[in-house]
């Protein structure tokens, strides 16, 4: 693959981007914008979800880039960021042509599934996007919150941020796109069995898939919390090891969407992603329609 470190001309602001070492001209592609979380940055999303490990094999191109410095913490917010973020898009369809991008998908973990929710929103993504990938970003069609979700806190400051509680259900994004939640066992309190994404478009009930079964780890992990000044929780995420993926998919989806799910055995918020699995979310992504960039 190519790696390079690109500007952003309009904002002098620079992302990461991966594609096929190889790419002939003309050659159709899979667009992913890969979004960090809050208090996070694009060096360490791109090996929390390491699609541009595998952009040679599905012919990706993967920009991940990191939001601007806001206190208290690293975070998608305002104007500026959103513009950024359309200007990596126009950057992409300019570079490798409209006529390549055989479809575009917004990929965001945490804060950022919650910005690409967002994002999805407005009439500007809502118009190019083809699918989202929420990793531990928020499920449409809620799943609630395991007790104890979220990053370790003190006494102090559980008490002053009061009981974590599931993020209430907002009703369904006007947008058409394929959607696909990822997400670790111990955040959740349970999986909902139905998917309104799936009823959206008449498909069957939800099928499981045959288990994804890594041996190798992950890349990254949160290190802030590996017990200098306080201990980490399997809810927020342990050291990256070897695991087992179960996952589901909603059959039959009407123009061939692709809605699924992935909960990862024994894994909480920021471990990243080992390699078979990150590789089934891929296959998932470049195996749904696309054809909105092509449209325009």
């Amino acid at each position: 693959m190519t790696r390079e470190s690109t500007v952003d001309t309009k904002t002098d602001r620079k992302f990461s981007l991966d594609f096929p070492a190889d790419l002939a001209p003309g050659q159709e592609v899979t667009f992913i914008l890969n979004l960090h979380g809050g208090g996070s940055a694009g060096t360490w999303q791109r090996q929390y979800f390491p699609a541009c490990d595998f952009v040679d094999k599905y012919n990706l191109v993967v920009a991940t880039p990191t939001a601007a410095t806001a206190e208290p913490a690293r975070r998608w917010v305002g104007e500026a960021d959103d513009e950024h973020l359309k200007n990596i898009v126009e950057y992409v369809f300019d570079r490798f042509g409209l006529e390549s991008i055989r479809a575009f998908w917004l990929a965001g973990h945490s804060q950022g599934g919650l910005t690409s929710f967002r994002l999805l929103g407005s009439d500007w993504f809502a118009d190019r996007v083809d699918g989202f990938l929420s990793l531990s970003g928020g499920r449409i069609g809620n799943a609630p919150r395991a007790e104890g979700a979220g990053r370790p806190r003190t006494e102090d400051e559980q008490a002053a941020a009061g009981a974590r509680r599931a993020r209430p259900s907002t009703g369904l994004p006007n947008a058409d796109f394929s959607f696909i939640y990822a997400v670790g066992e111990h955040e959740i309190a349970s999986l909902p069995e139905t998917s309104p994404w799936a009823e959206k478009y008449a498909a069957g009930a939800r099928q499981q898939l045959p288990d994804v079964v890594d041996t190798e780890p992950g890349q990254v992990h949160d290190g802030r919390f590996d017990g200098v000044t306080r201990t980490s929780t399997p809810q927020w995420g342990l050291l990256p090891r070897p695991g087992t993926a179960k996952m589901w998919i909603y059959p039959d989806a009407k123009d061939g969407r692709v809605v699924a799910d992935a909960v990862r055995i024994d894994k909480g918020h920021t471990e990243g992603l080992e390699p078979k699995i990150t590789e089934e979310l891929v296959k998932l992504i470049t195996s749904a329609p696309g054809g909105k960039v092509r449209a325009r």
